[in-house]
């Protein structure tokens, strides 16, 4: 290389060294004034003490949830409670999420990666999610579009559904600046717009079940019952029970669950009704009425009764046993009211369960019958 290849090099180098510097402070520059620096905070100036309104909306779904003060409720469902652990987990995760990549989209490109404001658009396909907050004055803290997520490729993951990667990250547009787009390493999957997955999820228990009698309403139907809380069943007008229908119909009382709380009833099918009857002197019955069309039940509930207040000695029984157990028997009672009340403040609502959750109350007494084996 002679002198004056080297001095074109050397030209050269520093003419592409400006350039890329030149590029680089354009970006820190562009990275400061959109708050949006990698590694910055996505929220940094939310305070969720201020927060008093939270709502989600998509293309389909629209919730708002409403601090009154003691409480947590979704308004779309007649201020039914909302689940204070989810509200103020993603409240929560917000604050500390950090921006991983920041860049600037046009708004022709924002239906790829789903940032279009769900409202601001008759089509559906490329919406995102409207995630608002509000303080008491009804003033936005807040206000953000969820889009796509993103998916990571995990090699390691047997799944199925991870064939195409698993979430890993989200992008988001600030409200404020129509093109700042953002991606964070967590993809917000609490952050749903349906009314129904932000309810508190408490329910009635029946525990203890001493009869329990099932059948279409003002009809007869069939009736299980046991002398001992831990005794065999036994089926009420004769015949052999069948003893894991039996089981599976107590249980489906002890673990039921619901997927939504109705607002609106619609048409549903004649009621079938169940009564359980307890070792705690309670009796809870239960309405289930199939909505039409669907796999779905509307189900209400009522509780009525009063538990035991004072306990049957045993035989025998000595000074030191008889204050162990009196204490252990207080302590119960107390949780037992607790848990009464809390049920009778949700028994004014009608729940939408899912058949999967009845199924094994719904059976005739042919199915409660142990059928005998042919010789």
């Amino acid at each position: 290389m002679n002198r004056k290849q080297f001095l074109i090099l050397v030209i050269a180098l520093v003419v592409l060294g400006s350039a890329g510097l030149a590029l680089f402070w354009q970006d820190i520059a562009a990275y400061r004034a959109s708050g949006a620096r990698i590694g910055a905070k996505l929220l940094p100036d939310f305070r969720i003490a201020e927060v008093t309104e939270m709502r989600l909306k998509d293309a389909q779904d629209e919730v708002t949830l409403v601090n009154k003060g003691d409480r947590w409720v979704v308004q779309e469902r007649g201020g039914y409670p909302a689940n204070f652990q989810e509200v103020s987990g993603l409240m929560v995760k917000l604050i500390e999420l950090k921006v991983t990549q920041a860049e600037t989209v046009g708004a022709g490109l924002f239906p790829r990666v789903e940032l279009v404001e769900p409202g601001k658009s008759e089509a559906k396909e490329g919406v995102g999610t409207l995630l608002e907050f509000k303080d008491k004055n009804g003033k936005t803290l807040a206000s953000l579009i969820l889009g796509k997520k993103v998916l990571k490729k995990d090699p390691l993951n047997p799944l199925p559904s991870a064939r195409d990667g698993v979430p890993a990250g989200r992008y988001i547009r600030i409200s404020g600046s129509e093109d700042r787009v953002v991606v964070v390493s967590d993809p917000l999957n609490a952050a749903e717009a349906k009314p129904g997955r932000w309810l508190a999820k408490d329910f009635f228990k029946v525990e203890r079940v001493k009869t329990l009698t099932v059948g279409p309403e003002g009809a007869p139907g069939w009736k299980i019952a046991r002398d001992v809380e831990w005794g065999q069943w036994k089926l009420a007008g004769g015949g052999d029970v069948n003893a894991s229908a039996a089981v599976s119909a107590v249980n489906a009382l002890a673990n039921i669950s619901f997927a939504d709380v109705a607002v609106k009833r619609e048409e549903s099918e004649k009621p079938t009704v169940a009564v359980a009857e307890t070792f705690d002197n309670l009796t809870y019955r239960v309405m289930l009425a199939r909505r039409k069309g669907a796999d779905e039940y509307y189900l209400n509930f009522d509780i009525s009764g009063e538990p035991p207040r004072k306990r049957a000695p045993e035989k025998d029984e000595k000074p030191q046993e008889r204050e162990r157990r009196d204490k252990d028997f207080a302590e119960s009672l107390k949780r037992l009211e607790e848990r009464i009340a809390a049920e009778k403040a949700l028994s004014k609502w009608t729940y939408v369960v899912q058949k999967s959750a009845v199924e094994a109350l719904l059976k005739d007494r042919a199915d409660m019958t142990a059928r005998k084996e042919r010789k």
